[in-house]
C-alpha cells in the first residue's frame, strides 16, 4: 500500500470507529491490520521474486547469462568443435586440431569470464 492509500485507509477506519462506537473497535483494528499485512506480504513477495531473478525490486533483473544460457553456450561450442576438429586435423594435422581446440577453449573462457565479472559486479551493488 502506498503511504497515501494507507493514510486514507487509517482515516476511514478511525471514522468508522467514531460512528460505530467502541463495540466494533477490535473488528475495525483487525480489518485494518489485515489489509496492511496483505500489502506488506505482497511487497515482500515482489522483492523476493526480484532478488531471485537477480535484480533489486523495481528494476528488471540484468541479463547476466543464467545457467541455461551458459550451458547452452557450452553445448553449442562443443557441437561446433566436432567439425572444426575434423577440418583442422584434415588440413594441418595435430597442430590444426590443437588450434581448433584452443579456439573452442578460448571462446568458452571469455564467455565464463564475462559471466563471472557480471556476478561480481551484482554482488558489489
Amino acid at each position: 500500500m502506498e503511504s497515501q492509500e494507507l493514510k486514507k485507509e487509517l482515516d476511514a477506519t478511525l471514522d468508522a470507529r467514531r460512528e460505530l462506537g467502541p463495540d466494533y473497535e477490535a473488528a475495525l483494528v483487525d480489518s485494518f491490520v489485515e489489509k496492511v499485512d496483505t500489502q506488506v506480504r505482497r511487497r515482500l513477495a515482489e522483492e523476493r521474486l526480484a532478488a531471485a531473478r537477480g535484480g533489486p525490486a523495481g528494476r528488471p533483473a540484468p541479463l547476466d547469462g543464467g545457467f541455461g544460457e551458459r550451458f547452452g553456450f557450452a553445448v553449442v561450442t562443443l557441437v561446433l568443435a566436432i567439425p572444426l576438429s575434423a577440418i583442422g586435423a584434415a588440413q594441418a594435422g595435430l597442430s590444426g586440431l590443437l588450434v581448433a581446440w584452443a579456439g573452442v577453449l578460448g571462446v568458452n573462457f571469455i564467455h565464463a569470464r564475462k559471466h563471472l565479472r557480471l556476478r561480481l559486479r551484482d554482488k558489489a551493488e
